[in-house]
């Protein structure tokens, strides 16, 4: 069955967000500042066998959906075949509308293969054959999927011990748009986690050392920031559930790192003032090399105990947790600020609650140095949907400057969720669109579109020197 669900006006409700989003979003460069794809499947640029590796593999967000509705986890992470998998995820889809995936999908099936019919079980056995059809020809590879969304800068997420051969490899490769990473070392911070002391050994020998005290860490580390900044990363991100800031000493961060090395159990108080201080380290060694700093903040992880165990992290176990932020946040932005080493910063949150709060936090330490230097970041995981997103742009409105917005990510491991920058772009429209109808906002569509054309790309583009 044809459909015009998907049409070039979707989601603009009047003549005002068709005029904005057209004539000053739509055709934006994406900078896409944070996302978890694959650097090697770039470089190599990968092509797909079929439309399920590319669009079922890796994506907990389809997992959760297929699961509620009883599919087997064969169909779903397990050794079914790619056929099966894409035909279970059809069988799911009409059971998502209202759930952000049903756009998503059809958004996706549209701008890369041009399909606009309804993804269902009447009409799947069609669209994967004509999606994979396409996937699997080099017109679809991995640098051409980027190339088609009009892409201008991707930046990846790597671990320290990381030794970006792909980043080396792309950076000196004829490839147009720019690959960078951002440095992600919370398996370094977290001391707690099972299998710490294995990690720290790697690190070491990745770092060229000897990581026997809480000083050989912070040179380990120091050296892979140093070794990132080389490689063209700017960028750093931590996915944590809050800002650490206890108080400690130099003497205690030292005796409760030899504790953890020692294979002694550490207390949470120990735990906490050891995190504490490594991230302190951190943060005012990214200021040091004029990086970006994100903080991704909230997530209850790995809640399915037995799960987790069979599946392993990042599978869709995942929630929205509800930890206190402003307090211990405030304290850590005021110290770094205090001793003027308070590097750009991008302040995410996964509790739709803290919105106020992170909206209102950002303009304690926004000093005039720079434009937008501290930021609220835009919805986030499961905040990037029409609501999510549009709470998140009328907090930002009400206690802040919308027009410094440095805009979407997509956030992903899919080299088909770009689409996701097309629907940020038409939710921030419709929403100017409709108070401009309403009297709202004045019909000044020189201006207005100026700053939907800066929140779409142009802030970005300031913010990160690209």
């Amino acid at each position: 069955m044809s459909t015009t669900f998907i049409h070039d006006n979707f989601l603009l409700e009047n003549k005002y967000a068709e005029e904005l989003y057209h004539n000053y979003s739509k055709n934006q460069p994406i900078i896409d500042y944070h996302n978890h794809l694959s650097p090697q499947f770039i470089a190599e640029d990968k092509i797909f066998d079929n439309v399920a590796k590319v669009w079922i593999n890796g994506d907990h967000y389809k997992w959760r959906a297929m699961r509620t509705l009883g599919v087997n986890e064969q169909f779903i992470t397990g050794n079914g075949s790619d056929k099966d998998k894409f035909m279970n995820w059809a069988k799911t889809v009409p059971y998502t509308m209202r759930n952000p995936l049903y756009h998503w999908t059809h958004l996706e099936l549209a701008r890369y293969f041009d399909i606009y019919d309804l993804l269902n079980e009447k009409s799947a056995e069609k669209i994967y054959e004509a999606a994979s059809a396409k996937i699997n020809s080099a017109q679809y590879s991995t640098q051409n999927l980027l190339r088609k969304v009009n892409a201008e800068f991707v930046c990846t997420t790597e671990d320290p011990i990381d030794n970006l051969e792909y980043h080396q490899q792309l950076a000196k490769s004829a490839f147009e748009v720019k690959v960078s990473t951002a440095f992600r070392p919370d398996r370094a911070i977290l001391i707690s986690n099972d299998g710490y002391n294995d990690y720290i050994n790697t690190l070491g020998e990745v770092a060229g050392v000897s990581i026997n005290t809480y000083a050989d860490l912070c040179t380990a580390l120091r050296n892979r920031i140093d070794y990132f900044d080389k490689n063209g990363c700017k960028l750093c991100d931590h996915g944590l559930d809050q800002v650490y800031f206890e108080n400690y000493t130099e003497s205690e961060v030292n005796a409760i790192f030899k504790k953890k090395r020692d294979n002694v159990t550490l207390t949470n108080e120990e735990a906490l003032k050891f995190q504490s201080a490594i991230l302190f380290f951190l943060f005012e060694t990214y200021h040091e090399f004029g990086w970006v700093q994100q903080l991704h903040l909230g997530a209850l992880r790995n809640n399915n105990a037995r799960m987790h165990r069979i599946l392993g992290p990042d599978t869709g176990w995942d929630s929205i947790g509800d930890y206190p932020q402003a307090q211990k946040l405030s304290g850590f932005l005021n110290a770094l600020d205090s001793k003027d080493k308070l590097a750009k910063t991008i302040i995410y949150n996964l509790n739709p609650a803290d919105n106020e709060v992170m909206a209102t936090m950002i303009g304690n330490f926004n000093d005039g140095s720079v434009k937008g230097k501290v930021q609220f970041g835009s919805g986030w995981w499961f905040l990037d949907q029409k609501d999510g997103m549009t709470k998140q742009l009328n907090a930002l409105s009400n206690m802040g400057l919308i027009s410094c917005f440095i805009g979407m990510l997509t956030d992903s491991r899919s080299f088909l969720s770009f689409p996701r920058h097309e629907y940020f772009r038409r939710i921030l429209c419709n929403l100017l669109g409709d108070e401009i109808q309403r009297g709202e906002l004045p019909n000044d569509m020189e201006w207005i579109g100026k700053m939907v054309s800066d929140i779409s790309y142009h802030n970005a583009k300031e913010y990160f020197k690209f």
